[in-house]
């Protein structure tokens, strides 16, 4: 009998040693934007730190940042063509919308959300989470975890150009996502829509290809957006919602105990962006007085809102009720 209980026991102890030897699930996270200095810089470490010490190791976070994995659209394209470029990534909200998410095309709107309290009262929101789950709903391989925001988006200016009101942007050329909301507003307020890659923007600036481009703060700075265009307009005409993504290959990958890991690590990333908009908005402002940089504040949006009520009511005409909700949050 003392025999076979040793025997029983040198087998656990293989067993437990086994299972300790593991490998660790590692999952890929893409950051377009730079890690440092950045409001998504900060989504992705504190959601790499949170996944790791939950998991004790068990799962780690690869991130890939900088774009050096392609734009928001290049990795889209490549998920949702049956690729496994990434198995987490950080999105503009609204990246989904030219893959049949509708409901996704509602937060980029612009003016639709007042201040960032209005925003977070939605993400806090049961609604956010309907939001976050439409790609399953509609057959993607993916499934929304979170929500978060990078700040107001404003519009930037090349040298050479002077901007002191909505009427200064008639005819000039401003760079855009290929997205129909954003095309629309921008051709509402007078100018030319053009689409250029967000990894060529710097040097279509610098050469002329575009006048102007939208961003948000940390990320315009981050960029160095400042050096070639150096005149920031501080209109605010949408504001940067993020989510973060998470594919169904990398789902699968992972047992139930790590996914709820995955999912806590996710609400918390998310409530350390919360925390960090208005610190490193702050520093942003400081970084670009400093480095001459000029920010001019819209004190009367009325005009711009005005002018782009035919894009406003275009895309929120199928939806008008949904739309209303996001509205009555504020």
């Amino acid at each position: 009998m003392k025999k076979l209980f040793g025997i029983l026991l040198v087998l656990a102890l293989l067993l437990g040693c086994t299972a300790a030897m593991a490998d660790p699930v590692t999952l890929t996270y893409s950051e377009v934007n730079p890690l440092e200095g950045t409001i998504v810089g900060e989504v992705a470490k504190a959601f790499k730190a949170k996944v790791e010490e939950l998991s004790g190791g068990e799962v780690l976070i690869d991130i890939q940042a900088g774009g050096v994995l392609g734009t928001e659209d290049q990795i889209l394209d490549n998920l949702l063509g049956g690729g496994n470029i990434t198995d987490v990534g950080r999105f503009s909200a609204f990246a989904l919308t030219q893959y049949g998410c509708d409901k996704a095309k509602l937060l980029s709107i612009p003016y639709t959300f007042v201040n960032e309290d209005h925003f977070w009262k939605f993400a806090d929101s049961e609604l956010a989470q309907e939001f976050l789950l439409e790609p399953q709903t509609i057959g993607l391989p993916l499934r929304g975890l979170c929500y978060g925001e990078e700040g107001f988006r404003h519009f930037f200016f090349k040298k050479g150009i002077e901007v002191k009101g909505i009427e200064d942007l008639k005819g000039l050329k401003i760079r855009v996502s290929a997205d129909p909301v954003m095309t629309g507003m921008v051709e509402n307020l007078g100018a030319a829509a053009t689409p250029v890659s967000f990894t060529e923007l710097y040097s279509a600036l610098n050469s002329g290809v575009v006048d102007a481009a939208e961003q948000p703060t940390a990320n315009y700075f981050s960029n160095a957006f400042q050096e070639v265009a150096p005149t920031l307009v501080l209109d605010g005409h949408t504001l940067g919602a993020i989510q973060l993504i998470i594919t169904d290959a990398g789902w699968a990958k992972l047992n139930e105990e790590q996914q709820g890991w995955v999912m806590e690590a996710a609400k918390y990333a998310s409530q350390v962006c919360r925390e960090k908009v208005a610190e490193i908005e702050n520093e942003t402002f400081e970084k670009l007085a400093a480095a001459g940089a000029t920010v001019i504040e819209v004190t009367d949006k009325t005009p711009w809102v005005e002018a782009c009520q035919p894009t406003i009511q275009a895309n929120t005409a199928d939806q008008a009720e949904l739309y209303q909700q996001l509205l009555d949050m504020q």
